[in-house]
């Protein structure tokens, strides 16, 4: 992303502060609830827009997986959505072939979310993020949960395989373009959150807890307990 766009962006571009933000009014006339009324509101799409989506991966798109190091997981399934991120070294996600990738699932929480909805429903969403890369890439396909060992070995970091691998069967791919990050300013270090702006994970999951949780013990060994189990 070019540093012209991003210097374009300072705080005078923030919207103005007038009090509090109005809120959705509950007038239906406010309410659009129909495509004719949705496309008459934005326009037709650009045509290079649409010349972008394929349905398989080609050079450039190939590029673009295998430099990124972070993807994002949408599903769904009976019990509701999930939207959930995947992370590894730059090309973690193998790209098999023109119409598959295939994506580790390494050791996490157990909740599974993403694999217990692909079980009922295969169809999943991908965004893939490259660092300091103002497009993004989104695929939409269709998933199942392989456990073949020597694919499970292939994707071994520090000697530990992942518990399951995704195939993902490619339907269509697209890239984004950068007025998203480029609004963020996403990859500029002055744009980052200083630490203890957020709260920390002990402080949320003491609040949350009823049966007394120590969030300043949390806090305080999840970066070893981290060391040692993130592969």
């Amino acid at each position: 992303m070019s540093s012209k766009t991003d210097d374009a962006r300072t705080a005078a571009d923030a919207p103005p502060a007038h009090g509090p933000a109005p809120g959705p009014t509950q007038d239906p006339a406010n309410t659009i609830n129909s495509l004719e009324d949705l496309e008459a509101l934005y326009g037709e799409p650009l045509a290079r827009s649409l010349v972008k989506e394929i349905d398989h991966i080609n050079a450039h798109y190939r590029r673009f997986i295998e430099h990124s190091p972070f993807v994002v997981i949408a599903s769904c399934g009976p019990e509701g959505l999930d939207c959930s991120p995947r992370g590894d070294p730059p090309g973690f996600v193998r790209v098999h072939d023109d119409r598959t990738v295939l994506i580790p699932d390494r050791r996490g929480n157990n909740r599974i979310d993403t694999l217990r909805n692909i079980i009922r429903d295969p169809r999943i969403s991908l965004l893939f993020l490259v660092p300091g890369a103002g497009e993004t890439l989104r695929i939409n396909g269709r998933a199942s949960i392989r456990v073949d060992p020597a694919l499970l070995e292939s994707f071994s970091i520090q000697g530990k395989p992942p518990r399951s691998v995704l195939e993902v069967s490619v339907d269509r791919v697209y890239f984004q373009c950068q007025k998203a990050l480029a609004r963020s300013r996403l990859w500029q270090p002055e744009a980052q959150v200083a630490k203890g702006t957020l709260p920390s994970a002990g402080q949320i999951l003491q609040a949350l807890s009823t049966s007394g949780f120590d969030g300043e013990a949390y806090d305080r060994d999840y970066p070893e307990h981290m060391r040692k189990t993130i592969y």
